[in-house]
């Protein structure tokens, strides 16, 4: 039975990398290892441009509809004029929440070929396998009341609000127990319960859940600010890490550049009837059209909807071979160049993985 996949190329090098994850997937299709029905909708920026805002209602549709949703990147220096409330970006949160995608998964895995391309020392990275689970559709981003407005005196003041409730906290806390149970069973929840009342009750939740349905899993607390320190100082010592949306943000970036480049690495949000697949890097724009832009992370997105949402763990392990050979064959794009490798652009190293997953 064939899949449904929503392809949202978007902005920037958005075009450039969604192109090749669609050659994996051709490939993967010549083959018969999968069976997929592709549509294209807007989102971001290039959006605004066509149709006057971030987020069509005929993307929203499209995205409900389908199996799975592959999304480039959103947003640009040319769009950040714009009032805050058609800017790309909320496109990329408004198609998060319209999906209830709740759950982010960001995979912060070290090659070994690319241990000496971290900025920090080989031996601090080399085996670091972290999980960052990011609740993704509450928090600071979505509550009410927002936004900027005039005191009497004729001074600003600018409102955000942090806010969670228990049912939103225990459903990405499952989700993260569960995956802790498959891994090394062990999970560390951060927060800032010592000022912040919301994350006190993130605290109590977690808790609450671990003691009473994952007693086999260790879990930990680890306030905000020290977690941003560990992961420097020792990062080995984490294997699932679970956060808040605005945390998690943060902090999964932070892991990434302990790999060598954000350019590595994939990401899924997933719901309880659909899922977003995206690398976690932006459109950087000051790349884009110029073709050598890292289309790795896209491609291990791909392999991540083939394990969490088609259920075929076998092709996502391919898929994840096929960049291992790459990287053991020598070839960089310049994010993650290293002496006396060969340097190739977007569409060499998309080619390159499909040559490796014939191998």
């Amino acid at each position: 039975m064939s899949k449904s996949v929503l392809l949202l190329p978007g902005d920037g090098i958005g075009q450039e990398i969604m192109a090749e994850a669609v050659k994996v997937l051709d490939w993967l299709g010549t083959q018969g290892m999968c069976d997929l029905k592709f549509r294209e909708a807007l989102l971001g920026g290039c959006a605004y441009d066509q149709v006057g805002t971030p987020l069509p209602e005929e993307t929203v549709t499209r995205a409900l509809e389908s199996d799975a949703v592959l999304l480039g990147a959103v947003g640009g220096v040319q769009w950040e004029s714009l009032d805050y409330a058609v800017r790309p970006e909320r496109g990329l949160l408004g198609i998060r929440k319209a999906m209830d995608v709740y759950c982010n998964l960001r995979p912060a895995q070290v090659f070994p070929q690319l241990a000496d391309a971290s900025t920090l020392k080989p031996e601090v990275v080399s085996g670091i396998d972290i999980m960052v689970v990011r609740e993704l559709s509450s928090d600071i981003y979505f509550g009410q009341p927002r936004g900027v407005s005039t005191l009497p005196d004729g001074r600003q003041v600018g409102i955000n609000t942090l806010y969670y409730t228990t049912d939103e906290i225990e459903r990405v806390a499952r989700r993260a127990f569960g995956i802790a149970r498959l891994r090394q069973k062990r999970l560390c929840s951060v927060d800032k319960a010592n000022v912040l009342e919301a994350t006190e009750l993130w605290r109590n939740v977690v808790t609450a859940i671990g003691q009473a349905e994952f007693p086999d899993v260790a879990l930990s607390h680890m306030y905000v600010d020290n977690a941003a320190m560990q992961l420097i100082r020792n990062p080995r010592q984490f294997d699932v890490m679970l956060t808040t949306n605005m945390f998690g943000d943060i902090l999964s970036d932070e892991a990434s550049m302990l790999t060598g480049s954000i350019g590595m690495l994939p990401s899924a949000s997933l719901g309880d009837r659909g899922a977003l697949y995206e690398p976690i890097h932006g459109s950087a724009p000051d790349i884009a059209g110029k073709g050598i832009a890292n289309p790795l992370a896209m491609i291990l997105s791909v392999a991540m909807m083939f394990r969490y949402t088609l259920g075929q763990s076998d092709v996502a392990a391919r898929i994840e071979r096929a960049v291992q050979r790459v990287l053991d064959a020598g070839l960089r794009t310049a994010d993650i160049m290293q002496p006396g490798k060969e340097k190739v652009g977007t569409a060499a190293m998309g080619s390159a993985v499909v040559a490796a997953l014939g191998e």
